[in-house]
């Protein structure tokens, strides 16, 4: 492969995720683009590097974090290409040793997450108010992190819990009623809040045009405005890692989407949560979440 001249060295945050890899191991070239990926192990931590002080030339973001930052005015543009998705109900835990809680039981109670602004917390928080009764003006939340996007400042009727705690205790001791604990629970007490969880984020997705949206893929602004060759070739190569992973589902269960029109009705939900639940302060279409180079990529 000949190597061209103008080809551009790009400062790549991007988990090493089945539909990724290809691209990190090499099996996925380019001519165009050579990738530098820093040593991230949990790429979300990388998220307040991106947005705090601009470290990485493109990669995947937390589309929330990615609606607060375009708000802010922060130099990133987005692409439709989604590189994690997944259903969210699994994710949120009760203590089963305090006896046993439905949804609605909440109300009333405390409701622990790792940070306000997550976006996994933003679509529980919707779904369980949507379709499972819970009423959030009378659930008090408890955060252990600050937002990634430094201009943004939590609700005041959001709070933090103290720098010792860690939300699995709290759930064990009783501090919380349920909390947001991630895809495995480090606790055999621990239950899904949502009875069946894995069959009600299938039914989730069929009912709602398919997987929510977690990270997209992202890049400079300078890049998008400068270097259009680019910004498609990026594009073409996350594609195509996400191509050579046979393990992804098929159809509306799968998370993985590389056009707006595929992506549009997570992109339409997740943008009336977040405006509902206070992450940003104006309302804005799936159209204008994209330039009109990248908002035809995939078309």
């Amino acid at each position: 492969m000949l190597t061209r001249p103008d080809k551009m060295k790009l400062h790549t945050l991007l988990g090493s995720y089945p539909n990724a890899v290809a691209l990190k191991d090499g099996r996925v070239k380019s001519d165009l683009i050579e990738f530098d990926f820093p040593d991230y192990p949990v790429p979300n931590r990388g998220f307040k590097p991106m947005v705090r002080e601009h470290k990485f030339d493109c990669g995947e973001l937390a589309i929330v974090t990615f609606l607060q930052a375009r708000e802010f005015g922060l130099p990133y543009t987005l692409l439709p290409a989604t590189v994690v998705g997944r259903g969210q109900l699994h994710t949120v835990a009760y203590n089963s040793e305090r006896g046993p809680m439905k949804p609605s039981d909440l109300n009333g109670k405390k409701f622990g997450v790792r940070s306000y602004t997550q976006t996994t917390g933003i679509w529980v928080r919707g779904i369980l108010a949507e379709s499972y009764g819970v009423d959030w003006s009378k659930v008090e939340i408890t955060t252990m992190e600050d937002p990634h996007v430094a201009q943004y400042k939590d609700p005041s009727f959001v709070k933090r819990a103290p720098e010792s705690k860690q939300l699995p205790q709290m759930l064990i001791d009783g501090e919380l009623g349920a909390a947001l604990i991630g895809d495995k629970f480090p606790d055999p007490r621990f239950k899904t809040l949502v009875p069946d969880a894995e069959n009600a984020n299938k039914t989730w997705a069929a009912e709602h045009g398919g997987v929510a949206i977690n990270h997209m893929v992202v890049v400079r602004d300078t890049i998008a405005k400068d270097r259009p060759d680019v910004v498609e070739e990026l594009f073409r190569c996350v594609k195509a890692a996400r191509d050579l992973d046979t393990t992804a589902p098929k159809g509306v269960q799968d998370p993985f989407r590389f056009n707006v029109e595929a992506n549009r009705a997570a992109l339409e939900r997740v943008i009336d949560y977040s405006l509902k639940q206070q992450m940003i302060t104006k309302k804005v279409t799936v159209d204008e979440l994209f330039n009109d180079f990248t908002r035809k990529l995939g078309a």
